[in-house]
């Protein structure tokens, strides 16, 4: 019970973690108990065998982001008399695996909207032709591709 609440004081106290850092705090935790109770062969163990486990999890790759930096966040401003609802289907399709509006902001005393999409892409190295594309059907006007924002991040 007292590691689940000292984790759970951690855990909410600080800025989220990845899985990686929570674990690492959860074994530092796990084994300081465990010494402090005078269980130290049991708390080396532990440690030795928790530590194996991560190092051979990590040599795999288990468990990690496979998508290698192809979600991104598109940002494109379009005139406000056009109607952009549909509007970049047909690029999104060839360009990337999903798509999805996620918000829309006027700007330019209402004469720009500001529309941001989280896009997954299909292939590395397309970005500029993506862009190339929506600059056409935009009126030349701004657009941004950047990675999706990590949690830890914000």
């Amino acid at each position: 019970m007292a590691v689940a609440g000292t984790f759970s004081l951690v855990r909410f106290r600080s800025a989220p973690g990845t899985a990686r850092e929570i674990c690492a705090v959860f074994l530092a935790m796990a084994v300081g108990l465990a010494c402090g109770m005078g269980y130290v062969a049991f708390a080396a163990v532990f440690a030795l065998v928790l530590c194996i486990i991560t190092i051979v999890y990590d040599r795999v790759g288990f468990l990690e982001k496979r998508d290698g930096g192809m979600e991104k966040v598109l940002k494109v401003t379009v005139p406000e008399d056009l109607d952009y609802e549909g509007m970049f289907d047909d690029i999104f399709r060839e360009y990337t695996s999903s798509s999805k509006l996620t918000s829309i902001k006027t700007s330019n005393l209402g004469s720009l909207n500001k529309l941001h999409y989280n896009v997954t892409m299909k292939k590395a190295g397309t970005d500029k032709s993506f862009i190339d594309e929506l600059r056409c059907r935009n009126g030349n006007l701004e657009i941004s591709l950047s990675l999706l924002a990590d949690s830890s991040e914000l």
